[in-house]
This record gives structure tokens, C-alpha cells and sequence, in this order.
């Protein structure tokens, strides 16, 4: 029996991302398949709690680091999962956050989730963007195979870090369908009245709040009981958020819950007149398949890997026209036909991802780097 590994040692819960909800996904599917492969997980400790499911269902080896120090975790890559992968006879050891450590005991595969680093540099740390420019390159050089949610990032992936096409494999999204608490209980609790559109995102610079928030406003003047929804961690970008917020006069208008659980989250799906999605850079953009799968209409950017995954089941948009934005939301407010069409183009859509799918495609990809068909 074949013996993988899985470095979740990136995966710090809350902070990461859309990548951790791609690569949690994408457990998921392995844990309903009958496979050959025997699976471990390297985690740190905070994962079990994080996602208990998961938990119960893999082998986990526990980190001796937390995810408070970077420094400390990249040492631990390089030193404790190395001694790990040697004591558990690990055949094949996938790094799914995008690097491979510079110490390796055993074959890799890699996931690059996209290079966003370079193409918008700014929002980047000096020493962050240091690393990346240095690390991914020399990763992507040693894997036996580069895995992609999309196929937009392995198109990236062969142009900018010149891969052979023949080893960047797409492993898609995964999406399974949820029961949700009653929407009604959820407006309730979070004082969400009439009509209201939703933003599942962290205030990242590339999440592109600014831009949307100055597109809700110009809804206002036409649709002044509106409300717009923003969900998601606390990132950079925060502060500024809450400035234009309260400099365009609208704070009653615009509802910042933060992060919410997830059976919440399905419910606001259900209830909003659509979700809008208006970042820069996605490799993916998870958010859009949920929204879609909870029959919730989209409207996205027109940029990246988005237009891949909506198609023409949700009107895309230039990420930074203001003017347009506003003109797609208000158009779903005035046309109820519009938005249940696309509530169901939508929901079509997303049926075409599924986990299991979306695990057939890693568990091929792990035997064709192990060179067995198990």
C-alpha cells in the first residue's frame, strides 16, 4: 500500500483563505472514496479543531509549532516533517500551499493556488514577496507533478514559470450540497431587514471592497432600503474599508459581521438579492461555486479565473468600474424574473463540481507521480 502524505503545515485556519477551503474540500472527497492509499496528514494542532470532521477521518501528525510565527512554521517543514516523512516510510508527500521546503525526505507534488505575487506585487510585504519570487520558482522546478484549481492558474503557471505542460494537472473545486438552519433565525440574529446583497471575503487589497462599496452607494440613491452584507476575517485593508464606509455616509446601510459559521453563511446565500464578487485575482474564487450551489445569483468579475467558473450562469463585470457594478445590482433589484433565472443557471452551473470529482482527479494525479496505478 501506498503511503501519502498531505503538508498542511501552511494552512493556518481563518487566515489562508480561499485555499483552505479548496484543499479542505478537497479531504473531504478523499474521505468519501475506497481508496489503496494510505493518507497522513502533517497539521498544525489548531487544525483539529478547526475542521473535526477531518480529523476523525485521517491520520494526523500534530506540528510542535502553532500558526502565531511563519518563521517557525517553515522550520518546522524543513526539520520535523522531513524526520516524520522518513519514521512513517511516506512514499509521496503533497505541499498544498504552494511551496516545497528546501529540505526534502521524500517525492513531491505541489499545489500553486495562483501567483497573484506577480502580478500585483504591492500587496505583498517586502519580505513576503521576496520569498515567493524565490521559493515558488525552485518548488515548481522539483515537483513531479503541479497541481491547479483552475485551469486559468495552470495556464499562469507554464507561461510565468515556464513548466513543462505535461506535469500541471487541474484538480478542480469540489462542492457538496448543505442543510441550513432556517434563513429567517439568521437575518434575525444579525439584523439583516429587506433586501441586501452579500460579500463573503477577507479585506484583502485584491478582495476589492473599495470599489464595490462605492457601487452600493450609488444603489442607494435609487434603492435607499438596501442593504450590503460584508462577511469574512479581518485583513489589511480593514481600516480603509470602514473609512469609506463612514466618509460616503452609508455605515447604517452597510453590515460588517466578520466571520460568521458556515450554516449562517449558506442561509445569507438563500436570502440575498445576489452575491457580488468583485475581486481582482482569483486562482479559483470558491465564494462564486457556493453561491451558485445555494442557488444565490452571482455577479463577479470579469478578470482571472472567474469568468472560467461562472461562464454565463451570472453577469460579469470589469473588477474596477464602479458605474457598472451598480448598474448589475440594480438591474437584480428591479427584475425578480432576471435574478430566479439566474438562480437557477447558477445552480446548474455548480453541479458540474463535485467532491468526488474533484478527488478522482488528486487520487490519479498521486498514483501517476507514484508511478503506479495502484
Amino acid at each position: 500500500m501506498a503511503k501519502v502524505g498531505i503538508n498542511l503545515l501552511w494552512l493556518v485556519p481563518g487566515v489562508v483563505g480561499g485555499s483552505e477551503t479548496y484543499t479542505t474540500r478537497l479531504l473531504h472527497g478523499l474521505v468519501e472514496r475506497s481508496s489503496e492509499i494510505d493518507y497522513t496528514l502533517f497539521a498544525l494542532p489548531q487544525f483539529a479543531e478547526a475542521h473535526p470532521e477531518l480529523a476523525k477521518s485521517f491520520k494526523i501528525a500534530y506540528a510542535p509549532v502553532t500558526g502565531n510565527w511563519k518563521s517557525f512554521r517553515i522550520a518546522g517543514e524543513n526539520s520535523w516533517l522531513a524526520v516524520q516523512c522518513r519514521r512513517r516510510h511516506i512514499d509521496l508527500l503533497h505541499h498544498a500551499g504552494g511551496t516545497i521546503p528546501v529540505v526534502r525526505a521524500v517525492r513531491p507534488v505541489l499545489t500553486i493556488h495562483d501567483l497573484q505575487y506577480l502580478y500585483y506585487p504591492e500587496y505583498f510585504t517586502k519580505a513576503k514577496l521576496t520569498y515567493l519570487k524565490t521559493m515558488v520558482p525552485r518548488s515548481a522546478e522539483v515537483a513531479r507533478l503541479v497541481l491547479t484549481p483552475s485551469e486559468y492558474s495552470r495556464r499562469t503557471v507554464i507561461e510565468r514559470l515556464n513548466i513543462d505542460p505535461s506535469i500541471v494537472v487541474v484538480v478542480p473545486h469540489g462542492i457538496s450540497p448543505r442543510t441550513t438552519k432556517a434563513a429567517s433565525d439568521a437575518l434575525e440574529r444579525y439584523g439583516i431587514s429587506g433586501c441586501f446583497f452579500l460579500y463573503p471575503a477577507i479585506t484583502y487589497p485584491h478582495k476589492n471592497h473599495l470599489v464595490l462599496i462605492e457601487a452600493f452607494a450609488k444603489v442607494l440613491e435609487h434603492f435607499p432600503d438596501t442593504m450590503l452584507v460584508l462577511t469574512g476575517a479581518k485583513g489589511s485593508m480593514e481600516v480603509r474599508v470602514a473609512k469609506e464606509v463612514s466618509k460616503l455616509g452609508i455605515a447604517d446601510k452597510v453590515l460588517r459581521l466578520g466571520y460568521i459559521p458556515r450554516a449562517d453563511l449558506d442561509a445569507l446565500y438563500i436570502e440575498a438579492v445576489a452575491m457580488t464578487f468583485p475581486s481582482r485575482f482569483e486562482g479559483f474564487g470558491a465564494p462564486v461555486l457556493e453561491a451558485m450551489a445555494r442557488r444565490c445569483p452571482v455577479v463577479a468579475s470579469d478578470a482571472t479565473a472567474l469568468p472560467e467558473v461562472v461562464q454565463d450562469a451570472g453577469y460579469l463585470v470589469s473588477p474596477d468600474n464602479a458605474e457598472q457594478w451598480a448598474h448589475a445590482m440594480t438591474y437584480l433589484l428591479n427584475d425578480k424574473t432576471r435574478r430566479d433565472e439566474l438562480a437557477e443557471s447558477g445552480f446548474k452551473r455548480a453541479t458540474e463540481f463535485t467532491w468526488s470529482r474533484a478527488a478522482d482527479v488528486l487520487e490519479d494525479s498521486y498514483r501517476h507521480a507514484l508511478g503506479t496505478t495502484l
